[in-house]
């Protein structure tokens, strides 16, 4: 993976990646959703033995019922049994669970020893990022038979958790000082360390095998130009995580002002979405808006 010069930082490369491989491996990403996903997407499965399998896993279970019990689904009666919740959220929301779960249990047990910060909005802003990826890219014309648009909005921020395993000073710092926008968050984090948290995370990724759809959407999400054949996928990256700031739920830990409203329509990632159909756009843009604004009531539940 090519990575930038360290330039002005104190790290070389080298440094860099001893830093990295040094952390732990998010062992989720060996069997995300292996179990679940196969009775979610057999013609055979029955609610119950979908239900009976997320009792087994309590974390799931809570969110399950904190997010079936959201404001966003406005029930007028608690629901506290499993099978009633599945029958409410349907199937893709309960595999779309079930994906994020052992991933967020992950970084959590990762961040617990390094820096004390809200994670809870990375978690947040990560979950609402893999769902508006996915949103977004079912507006287009690529077609995808597997959960890579998923996956890879949740983890395009992983780089910020392995930073703060890695570099905790550091990484405090750059949480602690105001910048500008997104781009001058990533600027800074190279003047620090030599690379930006999407350079981190994409060779994390790759380190631990994930496939080169995901580590190049990831690596490049801030540059989808940059992606190659993987370009589609780091724009809906790119466009997904302002849907979601502009949502209001931030990234994380950055103190960065809000964008100014549509912000996204003008990125790089949005032409290379859409980049002749004006009548497209508007219905793809139109839809977006509409479904983001359900996003912090759904994710009050999730997270």
């Amino acid at each position: 993976m090519n990575s930038q010069p360290a330039s002005e930082s104190s790290y070389l490369n080298e440094e860099v990646k001893q830093r990295i491989e040094r952390c732990p491996k998010l062992a989720s990403l060996d069997s995300i959703n292996r179990k679940l996903a196969g009775l979610v997407n057999s013609d055979h499965s029955y609610t119950a033995q979908i239900a009976e399998t997320i009792r087994r896993d309590p974390s799931l279970t809570a969110r399950l019922l904190r997010m079936v019990n959201s404001v966003y689904f406005g029930l007028s009666a608690k629901v506290n049994n499993i099978e009633e919740a599945v029958l409410y959220l349907g199937m893709r929301q309960i595999k779309e669970l079930s994906m994020a779960t052992p991933v967020i249990d992950d970084m959590e047990r990762m961040s617990s020893s390094s820096v004390r910060l809200p994670w809870r909005e990375l978690w947040q802003h990560s979950i609402g990022t893999a769902i508006m990826t996915r949103k977004i890219l079912g507006t287009t014309n690529l077609m995808i038979d597997d959960d890579t648009d998923y996956i890879i909005g949740l983890l395009h921020n992983v780089g910020k958790v392995v930073m703060a395993m890695a570099w905790p000073d550091v990484f405090k710092q750059l949480v602690n000082k105001p910048h500008a926008s997104p781009a001058a968050v990533c600027t800074a984090e190279c003047m620090a360390i030599g690379w930006d948290h999407a350079q981190v995370g994409g060779y994390y990724l790759e380190r631990h095998h994930l496939p080169p759809e995901i580590v190049q959407a990831i690596l490049h999400h801030a540059h989808p130009h940059d992606a190659g054949d993987y370009a589609m996928y780091a724009a809906a990256i790119q466009v997904g995580d302002l849907i979601v700031r502009e949502a209001g739920i931030p990234s994380g830990f950055e103190k960065v002002p809000a964008l100014p409203r549509g912000a996204w329509r003008e990125t790089d990632g949005w032409k290379i979405l859409f980049p002749d159909n004006e009548k497209e756009e508007a219905a793809a843009s139109a839809s977006l808006v509409e479904f983001s604004a359900n996003l912090p009531a759904m994710l009050r539940g999730m997270v």
